[in-house]
Parts: C-alpha cells; structure tokens; sequence
C-alpha cells in the first residue's frame, strides 16, 4: 500500500483575510515632487461627491468636476482639502481627472518654488492646541425655575391664541 503525503504550503494568494491584509507599504518613503506639464493643473479639493468623483477649484480659477482614477481609488485615500494633480480633458474644460494626490509636504514645498497661488492654504493633518485653553465642554441637564415658568407663560400664550 503506497501512502501518498502532501506537504501543504501555506497560501500566498490575496483569498480570505489575506486580501484585507494587503501588504504593509509604506507611502511615507520620500519620492520625487512632481511638477505640472501641459494639459495638466494644480487643484485643490472642494468638496467629495461620491462614487469616485470630487469637485475642485484649479489654481486656474475654474471649478471642474472630476473623476478619481482606478489606481488611485482605493490605495490613495482623497479627502476635502488636499491638493491634487489633475488632467485637463480636451473635450471637456468642465471635467477633469485626478493624476496625483501631494502629501501636505509636497504641497509646502510647490508653495515655496511658486507653483500655487499666495492664498492657497494647505491643511496638515497635525492640529495644535495653544496652552491655556480649556476645550472640555461641559453639559447639564440643571433646570433653574425661571427656565421652566417662561416654558409655562409660552404654552399657555400659545393655549389662548387659539380659543
């Protein structure tokens, strides 16, 4: 009798949990700042539509509706604020395509080489709390007398007006 053994391998296809995994890149590797050519602009996100579309006021003065790409759909996330490389359509001045999302680094530097306009303002994730501010807010459910005779004098105003 021939005994057959397999020797399994553990799976390194993207089945089950595995695909949730993915891999654990990390993006925060510096890579080279990526300037506009032709066809192209610098935006800045206005508002998110959905369904992989954004609005953005372009650097340009118009505000173009546009359409987040496949590659960067589920990898880049692209949030209310960022600032985006987007192509031109030349069919359509109206619609564009978001490119490149720049980190809030990025962005500094386009800003100090002059790419953006003064007044563009660049949102950094990081908040900072200035000392001597308390930012605890505090609810109670005291009720004074006086609050609750002006609710009387109201309901009973409101009782009259309609015999």
């Amino acid at each position: 009798m021939f005994l057959k053994s397999e020797i399994r391998r553990p799976s390194t296809g993207k089945g089950g949990k595995n695909r949730r995994r993915g891999k654990n890149e990390n993006e925060t590797e510096k890579r080279e700042l990526v300037f506009k050519e032709d066809g192209q602009e610098y935006a800045q996100v206005t508002k998110m539509l959905g369904n992989g579309r954004l609005e953005a006021m372009c650097f340009d003065g118009v505000k173009r509706l546009c359409h987040i790409r496949g590659k960067l759909r589920k990898k880049v996330w692209i949030n209310q604020g960022d600032i985006i490389l987007i192509g031109l359509r030349d069919y359509q001045d109206a619609k564009a395509d978001v490119i490149l999302k720049y980190t809030s680094d990025e962005a500094r530097n386009l800003k100090t080489y002059g790419e953006f306009p003064e007044t563009v303002r660049i949102n950094d994730t990081v908040t900072f709390v200035e000392d001597g501010f308390d930012e605890d807010i505090e609810f109670g459910d005291e009720i004074s007398d006086d609050d609750e005779d002006d609710v009387d004098n109201v309901s009973i105003q409101h009782f009259h007006q309609y015999l």
